[in-house]
């Protein structure tokens, strides 16, 4: 790939064109702290534009009125596509969000594609149209709950995985005929909009699919203020979340938020740790610790406690950081000098609430990428449950490790948060391993695995972590209303009674 400073205008309407207030803002490579990419920021203007365009390419119905077969056969022409363009958008991906290329090619580029085809595949199974048995009272009639686009959709996508959340939200939004503008992460905007032409391209009417990078406070709050949106599919912060929802409420807009997580790990008596130890740092280390699910919080038991503590650090010490774009990286650094900031501060204060820290801590000087935002594998042990470095969202590669005396009391910790995004428990015994998996409040429950997510299942939290569900069936009623249709067959005013409710019999 070419080493020259890359320029992106916004995708609005099935074109790319310049911002109206012809400001722009810089792409930063976290790993060398320098500018990659130089993107148009999008402001009141172009926001109203794409949901126009949007709302126009709607109504007309050239593709919300399109069969499901026809909107399945571009849908998987999406999904090809994809895998086609893999080698440049996994750069773009790695030089904007910091993820590893060993990551993105193997796993982000086939689950982006991987989400096409199994929404183009539920588009062709789904139940559209429910017939209700014909009523015997009042009086025949024919009923049907139908399924339809709820219009003009908002999604607003983080970076962390920019190129999969976006598309988790466009596949089941475009699967069920609505339209979609996207308001991608300002950090990380570069493959979304490479996502948009490529959608276009394979038969997706030009405005059905638009992009609209810029700040969130601004570009974000005016699209989700927006009168003429009517669905807001979020993934980002519960703080961001929060404001959010008080934003839809002026308009009662229908909303997904994928919001935060501190998720716990539960480490049982009988556990393989020749498994346990890998995975459980596999679950908080995966793309520096920048992912919402990740295990953060790992309850070990009195008998295990020092063994596991010490053999958690002797694998970290085996993690290779370094260029994101160098194969043999283990793992890259945090998205931003500010994430960088905000990772060493809790750091800093797990020190001072009195947790112990293992290995790590420090800000990583990698070879070649002086200047990048690079963070240590961090292990904190005795850890208690009520320090910020167990109850706060660091999104960093730290780890909270929790010593517990018996099971219920490691199940109550575990719940004992306002996030409920995903869980998980290691035991050889998998019947028991399902019982403490039925105690958890969580909206994904990984029993000796952690990350693993399907398109075919539901992803999503409860309490403060989220709304609704992405992925899965499920994701496809999100972007529906549902309707219903009643027709009376009753064929003569005299065998309609109810009308004398209001016309008395004289």
């Amino acid at each position: 790939m070419s080493t020259e400073l890359m320029k992106f205008h916004l995708f609005i309407d099935g074109e790319w064109v310049q911002g109206s207030d012809g400001e722009t803002f810089p792409v930063i490579n976290p790993a060398t702290g320098k500018i990659v990419a130089e993107v148009d920021k999008g402001g009141k203007q172009d926001i109203d534009r794409a949901v126009k365009a949007a709302r126009r390419v709607f109504e007309a119905g050239s593709w919300s009125e399109l069969p499901p077969r026809k909107r399945a056969q571009v849908l998987f022409a999406v999904a090809q596509k994809i895998a086609e363009r893999a080698e440049e958008l996994v750069y773009l991906e790695s030089v904007s969000s910091g993820g590893t290329v060993r990551r993105i090619g193997a796993f982000d580029i086939m689950s982006a594609a991987d989400v096409f085809n199994t929404m183009a595949n539920f588009c062709l199974g789904y139940q559209y149209t429910e017939a209700l048995p014909v009523p015997a009272y009042p009086g025949p009639a024919h009923n049907f709950i139908w399924r339809e686009p709820v219009g003009v959709c908002a999604a607003i996508v983080p970076w962390n995985f920019p190129l999969l959340m976006a598309c988790w939200k466009i596949a089941p939004a475009l699967a069920m005929g609505n339209s979609v503008v996207i308001k991608p992460a300002s950090n990380t905007p570069l493959t979304a909009l490479v996502l948009a032409q490529i959608i276009t391209e394979c038969g997706v009417p030009p405005g059905a699919v638009n992009v609209v990078p810029g700040p969130g406070a601004s570009a974000g709050e005016l699209l989700v203020a927006h009168p003429e949106v009517d669905k807001i599919a979020f993934t980002g912060s519960t703080e961001v979340g929060r404001r959010i929802m008080q934003l839809a409420s002026g308009t009662i807009k229908k909303l997904t938020l994928e919001l935060g997580g501190k998720s716990p790990a539960i480490l049982l008596d009988d556990a393989d740790l020749a498994i346990a130890i890998p995975g459980s740092l596999y679950a908080f280390l995966l793309h520096s610790g920048q992912i919402c699910e990740s295990g953060t919080r790992l309850f070990v038991p009195d008998s295990l406690y020092d063994q596991v503590v010490e053999l958690l650090a002797a694998y970290a010490a085996k993690i290779k950081l370094g260029n994101p774009l160098d194969p043999a990286t283990d793992m890259g650094p945090v998205v931003s000098r500010q994430q960088l900031d905000t990772v060493l501060s809790y750091i800093g204060w797990g020190r001072e609430q009195g947790a112990r820290l293992v290995c790590g801590g420090r800000r990583a000087v990698v070879a070649g990428c002086e200047e990048g935002y690079f963070v240590e594998p961090t292990i904190f042990a005795d850890a208690t449950n009520d320090m910020r470095i167990s109850r706060e969202e660091i999104f960093g590669p730290v780890l909270a490790v929790i010593r517990y005396h018996d099971v219920a009391q490691a199940v109550e910790m575990a719940n004992d948060s306002i996030y409920g995004l995903a869980a998980g428990v290691w035991s050889k015994d998998v019947n028991k391993a399902y019982r403490v998996a039925r105690k958890l409040r969580a909206g994904t429950v990984w029993i000796n695995d952690w990350h693993h997510l399907r398109s075919d299942a539901p992803f999503g939290g409860y309490k403060q972590s989220g709304i609704g569900r992405e992925l899965g069936r499920q994701a496809l009623d999100e972007y529906t209303q549902v309707k219903h249709v009643h027709t009376s067959m009753v064929p003569d005013l005299e065998r309609r009674p109810w009308l004398q409710l209001i016309f008395s019999q004289g």
